[in-house]
Formats: C-alpha cells, sequence, structure tokens
C-alpha cells in the first residue's frame, strides 16, 4: 500500500502582494534609468572603398593619437578597465610583472609572437612567470585542446589588439594563427598590449575596419571566423540587476598602452 502525499492550497507560498509588485518592477526601472546610451544608433551606407577610407582615418588618428589614447583611457576606466601605460615595448614586461605580483599570479599564457608582435617570454620568465606561449601556424585538434586547458588554468592571458575603440574603451580581437580565443577569455585577468596604430575613434570607423577586413578575404586563409569585442571585464546580472564578474569571462582586463609604435 502506498501513500500519496496530498497537498492543498494552505501548503502554496503566498503570492506577493501587487504592491510588492509594483516594487520590484520600479526598482528595476530606476537601475535602467541610471545610465543612459552613449550614442544614438543610425544606418550607414557600406562604403564602395573601405581600405581607401580606413588609411584616411589612420593618418588623421597619427595626428592626434595622444587625445584620442586619453579618450580611450577615460572611456575603459569607467567600464572597469585598467589601464596602464609604457614608453617602449621593452618596459611592457615590468609592467605585467607587477600586475602578476599583485594578484600573485604565476602561469601566463600567451599569443604567439607572430601575432602578439613581440616576444615577451623570456623576459616574463626572467621576472619568475611560468610562461605557455601558444603555437604559430594552423594548430591541430591536439594543440588546440591543450592549449584551452592551458588557458582554464592560466592566471594572466596575455593578448593584443588589432582595435581600441576611443569611443567605448572597447578592445576588439580577432581570432586566427597563434591567436586563439581562449587566451583572452579563460584566464581571471586578462592583458592586452596595444599601440597608437591600434587606436580609432569610433564604431562607425569599426564599421570600415570590418568592411576593409573582409574585402577582399584574406588571401593567406590565416584569419578565424570570430572577432571578439571587449568592453570591460566580464559581467553577468540578475533580473534585480545585481552584478557579478568573471562568470562568463576575465574579472580583470588590462589595457597596456605602448607609446612607441612596435606593431609594422
Amino acid at each position: 500500500m502506498t501513500a500519496r502525499a496530498e497537498s492543498s492550497s494552505n501548503d502554496r507560498p503566498p503570492r506577493p502582494s501587487i504592491a510588492a509588485r509594483t516594487e520590484f518592477f520600479e526598482r528595476i526601472r530606476t537601475e535602467m534609468g541610471k545610465t543612459r546610451g552613449l550614442f544614438s544608433a543610425r544606418p550607414a551606407a557600406r562604403p564602395p572603398r573601405p581600405a581607401e577610407a580606413i588609411e584616411t582615418v589612420q593618418r588623421q588618428i597619427a595626428e592626434r593619437w595622444r587625445e584620442t589614447a586619453q579618450r580611450f583611457q577615460r572611456e575603459f576606466e569607467r567600464v572597469g578597465g585598467v589601464f596602464h601605460r609604457a614608453a617602449t615595448i621593452k618596459d611592457v614586461p615590468d609592467v605585467i610583472g607587477g600586475i602578476a605580483r599583485e594578484r600573485k599570479a604565476s602561469r601566463v599564457v600567451t599569443w604567439n609572437p607572430a601575432a602578439l608582435g613581440p616576444d615577451l617570454g623570456p623576459d616574463l620568465v626572467a621576472r619568475g612567470l611560468c610562461v605557455d606561449v601558444v603555437a604559430g601556424g594552423n594548430p591541430g585538434d591536439v594543440e588546440r585542446a591543450r592549449v584551452r586547458g592551458v588557458s582554464a588554468v592560466a592566471d594572466l592571458g596575455l593578448t593584443g589588439v588589432d582595435v581600441a575603440i576611443a569611443e567605448t574603451g572597447t578592445l576588439v580581437l580577432r581570432s586566427g594563427a597563434g591567436r586563439p580565443r581562449s587566451t583572452s577569455l579563460l584566464p581571471p585577468t586578462h592583458v592586452a598590449v596595444f599601440d597608437p596604430t591600434a587606436l580609432i575613434e569610433s564604431i562607425a570607423q569599426l564599421g570600415l575596419l570590418l568592411e576593409a577586413w573582409h574585402v577582399p578575404a584574406p588571401a593567406d586563409g590565416g584569419w578565424g571566423g570570430m572577432i571578439t569585442l571587449i568592453t570591460g571585464p566580464s559581467r553577468t546580472a540578475d533580473i534585480e540587476l545585481t552584478l557579478t564578474r568573471g562568470v562568463h569571462g576575465p574579472k580583470e582586463v588590462h589595457a597596456v598602452f605602448v607609446e612607441a609604435p612596435f606593431r609594422g
């Protein structure tokens, strides 16, 4: 003989009152009202010659890169990023070493030097860090799995930057040979190194770059299929807009801006 528990209306939790529900939704409206849009969206025609247009933009930015870098720093810090300056690429290992010491970090995974620009591995090892360098070229499945595993246990992921958008403080990274997405997404601390040649001023200019990157398609096939836009550390919010960092990406994002260009 089996017994079956019978439930009654007295066992159910009480429904929230209309006043409580009204207060709940009002709190959400209040939190959402604290932040306004940074810019208005509008459609734009596709440029007929995007490569020429972006060359013009880059020449203009080259004349005012200091102002553009200051704006990037301001917006990057507003979204929770940590900004660092280095005079030359030779100063970068000291900056990264300082970041690692403050976080008691010892394991670093880094893009391949061909993708990053400089080879910072030996200088980081000299500062007591254990450095794993991503292989270049087109890796096989075994290497991809190894890099994901290394990135998952690394304390710090070191990457370059393809584009830094001053308007929003956003870092743009393309995937491809020697530059897997896992390097920037899996370690709890992401450090991105770039110079003035990566700076642009607006989302609209990024549109020009996207067109230039894909028209025509790269002949060498070295680029991956993903473009990642990183605006500050990973944030996740519940329905009441309570923010938690680091659930779907790094808890910290550091931008190391090198004033003397090092990219070709």
